[in-house]
């Protein structure tokens, strides 16, 4: 019978755009209880064949495909053309209200990371269309945002003169990097993929997923088909007690000037699965991080390095500028020893 009753749950949802458990007792008759309807309805979201807004009598149920409906995820197609980033978060205001019951700190997160994301697309991108989806699922807030255009690594690899789009990706990590620097510093990508719970960006057969809850990062070939241009995907935990000033600060050697000189390397994103690293590729850490002030190399699941990598950093790089901070941390005693080595 509970079978059959599914079925008929979910005929009700195609006709309804929402519903209550209540509308579906009143719809019966009073054949069925409202404990057996909640029993069985909440069968179907496990099965992830309706899903669910709100807690006890007051929640509301949908298709998945209907989740509009609910005020629980917002979907834009917007045409690129005099796009303003507020505006956007507006409209997306409308659609999902709850947006205006986040907490100070949540909302703030979210305000930068998307403006920062969707002005990306506006102005690099090239696309003529781009596509926004803003979710509120299991206690996050999260957002994509989808272009059509030439794609970030490939973005970055053409004006920066890059051999392929590991390279771009590790430029981007770095901060400051920018494909428009007249009018963009390159903080963008940076600080939104550190102030993220997870944060992922794809672009044609390329995927990065930053995973900041437990601290790792991931750089590699998608799973699936070529992504055309670019798609960002933001996520934050509703009761986060992140705060963005708190992000801002970590990568400033002086709170009072406000400047980005800071940055933080994880080293296992250039070693390309081996343990010995050369001089070139100790070259190609360092490039621009003569614009930072302190800078912090993680050495984590990193085994071994080689000297002349070592040596590049530790003693080269650091002899010619004297002035920036260099600090190592989690190094695993094979590494300490072969920083070391080379006089640090």
């Amino acid at each position: 019978m509970s079978m059959d009753l599914k079925e008929q749950i979910i005929n009700f949802a195609i006709k309804h755009d929402k519903f209550k458990v209540a509308d579906f007792v009143i719809f019966k008759k009073g054949l069925y209880s409202r404990q057996y309807i909640s029993k069985i309805v909440n069968e179907l979201v496990a099965e992830k064949r309706l899903i669910k807004s709100g807690v006890t009598t007051k929640s509301l149920y949908a298709l998945p495909n209907n989740a509009e409906a609910l005020g629980i995820v917002a979907k834009l197609t917007l045409v690129n053309k005099d796009l303003e980033e507020h505006r956007v978060i507006e409209k997306i205001e409308k659609r999902i209200p709850f947006i205006f019951e986040l907490k100070e700190n949540t909302r703030s997160i979210f305000d930068y990371a998307f403006s920062e994301m969707l002005n990306n697309a506006i102005e690099h991108s090239k696309s003529k269309n781009i596509s926004i989806e803003v979710r509120k699922n299991r206690g996050t807030i999260s957002f994509k945002i989808r272009d059509f255009g030439i794609g970030v690594f490939r973005n970055v690899m053409s004006s920066r003169k890059l051999n392929n789009e590991l390279e771009a990706m590790q430029d981007l990590l770095k901060g400051k990097t920018t494909t428009a620097p007249q009018t963009h510093s390159g903080e963008g990508i940076f600080f939104t993929s550190k102030i993220a719970d997870v944060f992922i960006l794809e672009s044609y057969d390329y995927i990065l997923i930053v995973e900041n809850v437990v601290n790792d990062t991931f750089f590699g070939k998608s799973q699936g088909r070529s992504k055309k241009g670019t798609s960002v995907t933001f996520e934050i935990q509703l009761n986060s007690d992140k705060h963005l000033i708190d992000i801002f600060k970590k990568f400033q050697t002086d709170n009072q000037n406000l400047d980005f000189d800071k940055t933080e390397i994880q080293i296992k994103l250039y070693t390309l699965g081996t343990v010995h690293i050369s001089r070139s590729q100790a070259r190609r850490v360092l490039t621009n991080l003569e614009k930072f002030k302190s800078i912090t190399f993680d050495f984590d699941k990193v085994p071994m390095i080689g000297q002349a990598f070592a040596d590049e950093i530790f003693r080269v790089f650091q002899n010619k500028y004297p002035k920036i901070k260099i600090e190592a941390i989690n190094m695993d005693e094979a590494v300490e020893f072969m920083i070391k080595r080379v006089g640090k």
